[in-house]
């Protein structure tokens, strides 16, 4: 706020402003004396404040002002700031004015007018308050960049009655808490009115019949009773749950049970693929689809809309029209600077469903296992999101909840039942370790990533062109047998034949080592995959703690821990090439430690005879040729003396033959589980991995 230089000369006497400020903030102090600080008062004592720095900055910078003279204002100053202190210590709850960033409300804005008013200043008028959000969510930087998909365009010309929903909210009426600022109080809620509490709402019991999940699967406990909170009819969520415990899952099924659709999900870049996977596997009935770039292959008539951060400003202008009945934002701590264009992107597009969703009262749901990073002021942007707050006040929902707790801050108590007021809004949070009992001991959890990269692109290319090469050999292969036996070629796929061009093409690999081959290609498809990986692991890092990273290739290992130190986040290495005494000293760092989040492994020197069960959480960024050496990464962290389930999230390179890869590598699993464990799995070849791989290659490349 700024004043204009039209003043009364500053003195030494009762005159301007700092006079006024005297008596002003002895009458709170006198007020705090008899008891607590009455509406009125705190809001005297906020202007006081904020007057009082405005004033020491304005007379440091006076050039008309002796030294003397300015000597004398501030010692004034520190008089009214000594008063300030006291009368804060008597009643805490003041000393959320006394900060910077100390919210104005309407009345403070006018009695800091008729102070200045009153010690002579000329008050240009207040700023006109911000207009409510147009029916756009556009900003005008982003006008020229944005695209309409034809798909859109289409569904837009098939159902012209998406009307929005404009009826008016309920009013809400002046309460106790009307004049306090409650932002600054709430968000000290989380820091000192704990007790030792969880921040995790109550949640319903689960039902003993599991009719959610679809057949084949089956949801745990926790998960359960989550969606029976949604069954109930709750629709606004901060889902914390720790990484590993579904909440993708959760999310998608929410959906279905609160009939949110469409719905619009914006996650990161590094989990759209597998957000496009969970909702075949978990809502197998309803469609989904990735935007990609410009949107060229959307289907715009699909129920679930998956965008990642990095595009989202390009189709702001359709987004906003689409009708969406509920929006699920991945990862919510990236929205958490509020000044960041992504988290206005996000916000506005919040805003515009919660405005015009078709009946009103759309699911809004904020996944993050990280919802605070730095500070408690990281709620700010999920609360917004989540239309808990609006800008600097709790918007009318979240008001009734504290006026229901029938104290102010200035009371004892407030900040534990404020806290818990919150948190029934929606806050659910559970780790590992509360759940470990619905949990396996060990699973993998495969994550799909897309290559929509130049790398990416040249790595299908090269899957088309050695898919080429081995049906230009099978089919030589056919056309001899037919020769030499004197029969008509035909077009039924001979399994044998296959399997002979795979062990052919094998065998002229080892002898040149040298040109396009399944090795090169699967190394390829590691080295465009290790920013992914590595990003995936440095939000591990941050929402878990320690993680322990796998790659098979070295450049990959460099890769990753380039990203992590651009980070800053702390990694050891452990290579083929150390000293016995270097690696244990790695893996003493990476076990005892706190600072170090990352242990950066080589899957064949590092898979075996570790302990790093420091750590629950592994990525292995390249798959193995073996089950075995996959399993013995996956096993230096889940080892006797492990507290917790050990999940391994396992990077693959979807429409790729990565993604065949590892369904081998499972089916050789399967073969250990039938041997060793006495299960009755099923399993595949026993042919090699490679070799598998190949011949999948060569039915596609037949098939295409």
């Amino acid at each position: 706020m700024s004043r204009s230089g039209n003043r009364r000369t500053r003195s030494a006497d009762n005159t301007g402003l700092i006079p006024i400020l005297a008596r002003k903030v002895r009458e709170v102090e006198a007020a705090a004396q008899r008891g607590k600080v009455a509406p009125a008062n705190r809001t005297k004592f906020l202007v006081v404040a904020l007057l009082m720095r405005e004033e020491r900055a304005s007379i440091k910078t006076d050039a008309a002002l002796g030294d003397s003279e300015r000597s004398e204002q501030l010692k004034r100053l520190d008089g009214i700031a000594s008063i300030l202190a006291r009368t804060a210590a008597r009643d805490t709850s003041l000393i959320a004015l006394l900060e910077n960033d100390a919210a104005l409300s309407p009345a403070a804005k006018k009695l800091r007018r008729e102070y200045l008013e009153d010690a002579g200043y000329d008050v240009p008028d207040d700023e006109p308050d911000v207009p409510a959000p147009s029916a756009t969510v556009v900003p005008p930087e982003l006008a020229e960049r944005q695209v309409v998909p034809l798909s859109v365009k289409s569904r837009q010309l098939a159902n012209p009655f998406m009307a929005p929903d404009l009826t008016p909210a309920k009013p809400h009426g002046v309460g106790r808490l009307s004049n306090w600022e409650l932002l600054g109080p709430l968000y000290r809620a989380f820091e000192y009115g704990a007790g030792g509490n969880a921040a995790s709402m109550e949640l319903p019991e689960a039902p003993t019949i599991d009719r959610l999940s679809p057949p084949g699967h089956e949801l745990m406990v926790h998960q359960s009773r989550f969606l029976q909170s949604v069954q109930a009819g709750h629709r606004t969520f901060l889902l914390a749950d720790e990484p590993g415990l579904g909440k993708t899952a959760q999310s998608l099924l929410a959906a279905s049970v609160a009939d949110a659709y469409p719905l619009l999900a914006v996650v990161p870049n590094v989990v759209k693929m597998n957000w496009a996977r969970e909702v075949e596997i978990w809502t197998p009935h309803r469609r989904a689809t990735v935007v990609h770039g410009d949107g060229d292959t959307l289907d715009a008539f699909a129920d679930v809309v998956i965008v990642n951060y990095e595009v989202l400003d390009r189709h702001l202008s359709w987004l906003g029209t689409l009708g969406f009945r509920g929006m699920v934002v991945d990862e919510a701590h990236f929205i958490k600077n509020m000044s960041s264009l992504r988290s206005r992107n996000v916000l506005a597009l919040a805003d515009r469903i919660r405005r015009t969703a078709p009946g009103g009262n759309p699911l809004m749901m904020a996944l993050t296992g990280t919802p605070l990073i730095n500070d408690v002021d990281d709620f700010r942007a999920i609360w917004q999101f989540l239309g808990w707050i609006d800008g600097t006040k709790p918007t009318p929902v979240l008001m009734e909840r504290l006026e229901e707790v029938g104290l102010t801050p200035a009371d004892t108590g407030f900040f534990a039942e404020a806290r818990e007021a919150v948190i029934d809004m929606g806050i659910v949070r559970r780790r590992k370790i509360d759940v470990a009992a619905d949990l396996p001991a060990k699973r993998i959890v495969d994550l799909p990533v897309e290559l929509d990269d130049d790398l990416g692109r040249s790595i299908r290319e090269a899957e088309r062109e050695l898919g080429a090469r081995l049906v230009t050999r099978y089919r030589r292969l056919i056309a001899a047998r037919a020769k030499s036996r004197g029969d008509e070629l035909d077009d039924i796929p001979d399994d044998d034949l296959m399997r002979l061009v795979a062990r052919q093409e094998l065998e002229d690999t080892k002898a040149t080592e040298d040109g396009l081959n399944v090795f090169t290609m699967v190394r390829q498809i590691g080295t465009a995959k290790a920013g992914l990986a590595a990003d995936y692991t440095a939000q591990l890092a941050r929402s878990v703690g320690k993680v322990v990273f796998f790659a098979k290739h070295i450049d990959v290992m460099d890769a990753a821990e380039d990203l992590f130190a651009r980070r800053e986040l702390k990694t050891v290495s452990i290579r083929g090439d150390q000293s016995a005494t270097l690696r244990q000293r790695e893996i003493d760092a990476f076990n005892n430690d706190p600072d170090v989040s990352v242990a950066v492994c080589s899957l064949t020197a590092a898979g075996v005879g570790l302990n790093l069960q420091a750590a629950s959480n592994v990525v292995l960024a390249e798959l193995s040729w073996t089950a075995a050496e996959q399993t013995q990464a996956i096993d230096r962290v889940h080892r006797i003396g492990q507290e917790e389930p050990v999940t391994a999230w396992r990077i693959i390179a979807a429409q790729t033959i990565d993604t065949r890869i590892a369904e081998l590598i499972d089916s050789k699993q399967g073969l250990a589980a039938r041997a060793l464990d006495g299960s009755d799995v099923e399993i595949g070849s026993t042919d090699s991995v490679q070799l598998d791989a190949l011949v999948s290659l060569l039915r596609s490349a037949l098939d295409a």
